[in-house]
């Protein structure tokens, strides 16, 4: 992927994505060339990694491209821990 992800372009997104693990077993997508994401194109990254564990497929998401992607990873994955650890 490059360039920008965002509500405008999100469409071409799904349509590429759209049961890509009734299809593949692993996947691995590059986020080095975007250069920036709206809470849109967070969230579609985002459910698409929700149905890679729901289905129990693999999915890779490398790169240093979108600092956008790596704080909603990041605070969803505190939000988690301060739950269990308050469990």
């Amino acid at each position: 992927m490059k360039g920008i992800l965002n509500k405008a372009n999100l469409s071409v997104f799904e349509n590429e994505f759209t049961n890509i693990f009734d299809k593949l077993d692993k996947l691995t997508i590059s986020i080095e060339n975007i250069e920036w994401m709206d809470k849109q194109g967070v969230e579609a990254l985002a459910a698409l990694h929700n149905e890679s564990i729901i289905k129990n497929k693999e999915l890779s998401i490398i790169g240093m491209g979108c600092k956008e992607l790596y704080e909603h990873f990041r605070t969803d994955m505190s939000t988690k821990i301060t739950a269990e650890t308050a469990a």
